[in-house]
């Protein structure tokens, strides 16, 4: 079906309405620019005075024009070398802020009886505070080291794996759908870059959050414009 306004700024591509939220059981959502209003290792940046350097890269990635994601994280993280600890807990307290409906759409999702799963490129300084901010179930995301205070430039392999770049996203959706005893179809994915086009290919919904054209375009559903709880306007 060609795409369609639903409402101004709330665009259905390919999917069949009515939709009702309690025929999924888990929704997973990217965080940094899905969740959250930042990209979290470009405001980390800002610290190394390398912050337009790491935005480039990361704009490029999330665009899809990097096929190799995991050597561009790697290439930003690197630039993030001696980056104190209190930076990034001045990010969080100062630059982080949740993004418009992220509340209200996780406390629906939780009524409905969903589980709730925060899959990230990013890392676990923030994906645990936001996880235990909005009482998500699962998350999953990278690890950056450190040593005496100071960031290394490197990442920490955890005990899945590397890095979590767009098939690792995809393989924890279908991993947790399993041991949930779930089919994919019954997921919802959530996210804004090229890296969160892997899960939301096998997810039963998928929708793009002010996300870049090729993720609008692949995407079931869009949302251009307001909040994440602007979803529950077509999953009542």
């Amino acid at each position: 079906m060609p795409p369609q306004d639903f409402a101004p700024g709330l665009v259905i591509q390919s999917v069949s309405l009515p939709l009702k939220l309690d025929a999924y059981k888990l929704i997973a959502f990217d965080m940094d620019s899905t969740l959250i209003n930042i990209e979290c290792v470009d405001e980390i940046a800002d610290a190394a005075g390398r912050k337009a350097e790491v935005a480039a890269i990361t704009e490029a990635a999330m665009r899809g024009e990097i096929s190799d994601y995991k050597e561009s994280l790697r290439q930003r993280v690197a630039l993030l070398r001696g980056v104190s600890v209190e930076h990034l807990e001045q990010v969080y307290a100062q630059r982080l802020q949740l993004n418009p409906g992220a509340v209200e759409l996780v406390e629906a999702c939780r009524r409905a009886g969903l589980k709730t799963l925060l899959v990230s490129g990013g890392f676990t300084f923030f994906t645990d505070r936001i996880r235990a901010r909005l009482g998500l179930d699962f998350a999953r995301s990278n690890r950056l080291e450190i040593q005496d205070g100071l960031l290394t430039g490197r990442m920490v392999d955890q005990a899945w794996g590397d890095i979590c770049d767009g098939a690792e996203k995809r393989r924890t959706l279908l991993e947790v759908a399993t041991l949930m005893g779930i089919e994919p179809a019954q997921t919802i994915a959530v996210g804004d870059g090229a890296n969160d086009l892997p899960m939301m290919g096998v997810a039963g919904l998928s929708v793009a959050y002010h996300a870049k054209p090729r993720v609008r375009a692949e995407a079931m559903v869009a949302i251009n414009q307001g909040g994440l709880d602007r979803l529950l306007e077509l999953v009542g």
